[in-house]
């Protein structure tokens, strides 16, 4: 899906700019909630992109902050229609990380650091089964099932011939050790990690036990970076129960420099594909 048409790219850049008019126009969030009759918070959740904006929203926004060239309202008012569209995703239901899939989609690069589990995005059906399963144990088959199909879809950005993802991942060595679903699961996810690994816009490195500590034992993230320049990079970083998204320069500029520490300290793309193969040997035995 492009950029155009991805809702949550476009609430994202319409928040951007509905934020630079308050800011041109000296106005805290607080002040604007005062003159609409509403929650700071929504005036904030409107412009980090986290929730639909309708077109009165714009219109009341642009009054508040005197716009007085109409094509720009008329603009502002047709992304936030856009916005109102629904992604592929939406087709499966309430998807609780439906955000960072909107991102995911549009991105053009990634940089994840894996500490537990093999990435999402190389994961095999039987793999991506068994992990879903352990994490939810209490959910019906059902919701189950549409996780794994959800996760399948999101990796035909990966197999696409059309301006493939360019993907970059870490992976703890207790990433591979772990046995997920049963040995013969971990074989056959660990021979499709190591061919996805010989793509040439999919970069694998293992982080060995070796190592010690290291920046990344605070948990797992991901980086996303997106072709257009008026695209900011967003850190993701998943929760049970909510999920975190970081997008001021300072805090992407601190996990970016923490990724180049962590690619720096893991085997390089030879010594972790044959890591893989023997790992993969020794669950086949």
């Amino acid at each position: 899906m492009t950029s155009n048409v991805n809702p949550t790219v476009r609430r994202r850049r319409l928040g951007q700019e509905l934020r630079r008019l308050r800011e041109e126009k000296g106005m805290t969030a607080e002040q604007v909630a005062e003159r609409l009759l509403v929650s700071q918070s929504k005036i904030s959740r409107l412009e980090n992109g986290r929730r639909s904006i309708s077109q009165r929203d714009v219109r009341d926004l642009c009054g508040v902050y005197e716009v007085e060239d109409q094509r720009m309202v008329e603009s502002l008012m047709e992304m936030a229609k856009d916005s109102r569209q629904q992604g592929w995703w939406h087709a499966f239901g309430d998807i609780p990380y439906s955000v960072y899939i909107g991102l995911e989609t549009d991105a053009e690069s990634l940089r994840v650091y894996e500490p537990q589990t093999v990435t999402g995005l190389l994961q095999t059906r039987a793999y991506a089964e068994a992990i879903i399963r352990g994490a939810l144990p209490e959910r019906p088959e059902a919701e189950v099932d549409k996780r794994v199909q959800v996760r399948l879809r999101r990796q035909e950005r990966i197999t696409t011939e059309d301006g493939p993802l360019r993907l970059w991942v870490v992976l703890d060595e207790a990433a591979l050790r772990r046995v997920v679903g049963s040995r013969l699961v971990m074989r056959e996810q660990l021979e499709h990690l190591a061919e996805l690994s010989r793509l040439p816009h999919v970069t694998v490195q293992v982080l060995p036990f070796e190592v010690g500590a290291h920046p990344g034992l605070n948990g797992q993230y991901t980086i996303l970076e997106f072709a257009d320049a008026s695209d900011s990079s967003v850190v993701y970083i998943e929760g049970v129960t909510s999920d975190l998204y970081l997008e001021k320069a300072y805090d992407v500029q601190q996990y970016s420099v923490m990724y180049e520490h962590l690619r720096a300290q893991a085997l390089n793309v030879e010594h972790s594909r044959r890591v893989i193969d023997d790992l993969a040997k020794d669950y086949a035995r």
